[in-house]
């Protein structure tokens, strides 16, 4: 068989980082582009409907996606939740413009992950396909051949201007952990979840134990983040929102704890959107369509190569560290308790973001004493095989997991 090396068909990784408003890139930032696209195309509308469909309709509560959708078509918007509806792709959606009584005109959207659409079946993409390869094989081949590392080809391909976009992404990222730091109280919705965040931190800086720090430390920044996300507040795709306290955590503490040069992290971030782009071409980011492995576990692959990356490892200890990232998450559930992006969403990022540490510290050494036999091109298709079997019920739809063996009075407490 003939491996087919070279395609063209990954766009920019500025399509893998975003800011929008959470608490999810799939259920509101993408339902928010949907809207502002309707708005564009029909300007003389003065009414629309909106009709969701399966995750989208199942969670659609629990992840404000009505609320977005209100917030920016305008308060003369019907949102009809069709739970009867079995469509093709869980993300999917049907917005109809009218002025009076007359429809202009109705589009279909899908919302892939990210903020990503697709719109009447066409890809909406807001940057070209620029990248040669779209595997992790290929890239590897290729920057051996030209003698460069991984973050070196993300510069060749994208350019210059990619870095003062990076630069803003990670701004915003430090400021939803310094955000979420400084918040109490309890977040939005029926669940009545305990912000802890701050008292996480409080309790890491009054301890001794320098292992326990470390990990209490790490573990308030990814709550921080991933609390201002359950709230609405503004954070960034990485690649999801639901996945969205993984990178900032780790960064802030390699920044702020660890003393690491803003100018490593840059390097990292850039090789971390290079992971989520081969992800999301040839898998999923969707949580909708391949469970939170598609999310957590992707993002734990981009963290995990981000500070293998600063770290100044070598391409191939950073590909093991994406690796393992993955590999271990594959299988992991979508199953939200109430549709909130909360339960166990905001633990899972803690935990990720720990596990992509140790991820990164174990790639340096373990490829000293072993061949690593499988590859991150491996585990990014069983990835997307472990997708497709998945049962829509533990796909992000509130009818499996722990969103069905948790009490209704405990969801309530």
């Amino acid at each position: 068989m003939t491996r087919r090396w070279y395609t063209e068909d990954m766009h920019s990784i500025k399509e893998i980082f975003k800011k929008g408003p959470g608490p999810s890139s799939s259920h509101t930032l993408g339902p928010m582009n949907a809207a502002l696209y309707m708005k564009h195309q029909y300007p003389q509308a003065d009414r629309w409907k909106a009709e969701l469909q399966g995750s989208l309709a199942l969670t659609g509560k629990g992840h404000l996606t009505d609320e977005i959708l209100i917030r920016t078509l305008g308060e003369n918007t019907e949102v009809v939740f069709n739970l009867k509806a079995s469509p093709e792709h869980p993300n999917t959606m049907y917005i109809t413009a009218f002025q009076g009584s007359d429809a202009l005109g109705t589009d279909q959207f899908v919302s892939i992950g990210g903020g990503k659409l697709e719109i009447n079946g066409v890809p909406a993409a807001s940057t070209p396909e620029i990248y040669p390869h779209s595997t992790m094989a290929a890239i590897r081949l290729w920057c051996k051949e030209q003698d460069i590392t991984l973050d070196q080809y993300v510069d060749m391909v994208e350019g210059p201007e990619l870095t003062a976009y990076l630069e803003d992404i990670m701004d915003t990222m430090i400021q939803s952990v310094q955000d979420g730091l400084k918040a109490e109280g309890l977040l939005p919705g029926s669940l009545k979840l305990k912000r802890v965040a701050k008292e996480l931190h409080e309790d890491a800086l009054a301890c001794t134990d320098p292992d326990e720090i470390f990990h209490l430390l790490l573990a308030s920044y990814a709550f921080a983040a991933s609390e201002q996300n359950a709230a609405g507040g503004t954070v960034v795709t990485a690649p999801t929102m639901g996945s969205c306290g993984i990178l900032p955590a780790l960064i802030y503490h390699f920044i702020h704890d660890r003393h690491y040069k803003r100018e490593q992290l840059m390097k990292g971030l850039k090789v971390a959107g290079l992971v989520g782009n081969l992800i999301q071409t040839n898998a999923t980011i969707s949580g909708a369509k391949g469970g939170c492995q598609a999310e957590v576990g992707a993002a734990c692959a981009m963290g995990s190569a981000m500070i293998a990356c600063a770290a100044g490892q070598s391409d191939g200890q950073v590909e093991y560290a994406a690796e393992m990232g993955l590999e271990h998450h594959l299988g992991l559930t979508c199953d939200p308790v109430g549709g909130y992006v909360m339960i166990p969403c905001i633990e899972r990022n803690a935990m990720a973001a720990l596990r992509s540490v140790d991820n990164a510290r174990l790639s340096r050494h373990i490829l000293r004493v072993k061949h690593e036999r499988v590859s991150f091109d491996h585990v990014v298709e069983a990835m997307n095989i472990t997708g497709m079997k998945l049962p829509m019920e533990l796909k992000e739809s509130s009818l499996g997991g722990l969103a069905v063996v948790i009490p209704n009075e405990a969801q309530e407490q």
